[in-house]
């Protein structure tokens, strides 16, 4: 392989079937030295596989429970978040550590989505309840599904560890900012001023179809 990647939004039918045979084989012929000692290797395929919808839906649920002006904010967040991965991945231009895919992989977007999601139920569970034996108990909880999943990307050979920490972080830095913002700056202009409100809003909902065209072009390609 030489020492650049391309990367390829797009494969044909033909080509994801191929991907899915080598998936297979690999688990088969050379499972991943972390492998779980309590799931099989055809079950971590599967959640893998079946991961990122899992997470959006869970993800969409908490968002549409709230249906706020924050949940608005913070689905703008994770599609920014999203698109930023995407971007760094053509910047670093890391390689896989298999040859499953041909696209790079630092950072792994599945983490960094995930662990945007992550940080952003903790906060917003603390900021609704306070910080209280249940809250740490939710937050325990939210914090070991997003890390299973992140690692699941690891043990399926799709991502090396480094790959997978850096969008871990890169996700709940980007979180966290996000969530900083609309308290500190944001908020107060929404509540005040009426241009702010149509500029929020109007942007959230364009960013909004502009992910579900992005989610049919690269997620369904199971990156």
């Amino acid at each position: 392989m030489d020492g650049s990647v391309r990367t390829s939004a797009f494969r044909d039918g033909e080509g994801d079937e191929n991907i899915q045979v080598f998936e297979q084989e690999a688990f088969i012929d050379g499972p991943s030295p972390l492998q779980s000692k309590f799931l099989s290797s055809e079950v971590e395929y599967k959640l893998n596989r079946l991961s990122k919808w899992i997470v959006t839906a869970l993800f969409g649920g908490f968002i549409l429970w709230r249906h706020d002006a924050e949940a608005l904010w913070f689905t703008s967040g994770s599609i920014l978040n999203a698109l930023l991965s995407v971007l760094l991945k053509r910047i670093l231009n890391q390689e896989r550590p298999s040859t499953l895919k041909s696209d790079p992989g630092m950072p792994s977007s599945h983490a960094q989505s995930i662990f945007f999601a992550v940080f952003f139920v903790i906060l917003s569970g603390v900021e609704w309840l306070g910080l209280n034996v249940f809250t740490i108990a939710i937050s325990g909880l939210v914090l070991t599904f997003g890390s299973f999943f992140s690692y699941l990307r690891v043990s399926q050979q799709l991502h090396t560890v480094s790959q997978v920490v850096v969008g871990a972080v890169i996700g709940s830095i980007f979180s966290i900012l996000w969530y900083w913002l609309w308290n500190g700056f944001i908020l107060d202009a929404f509540v005040s001023s009426l241009w702010v409100r149509i500029v929020v809003v109007l942007g959230s909902v364009g960013l909004c179809i502009g992910f579900v065209l992005f989610t049919i072009r690269y997620w369904l390609q199971d990156d």
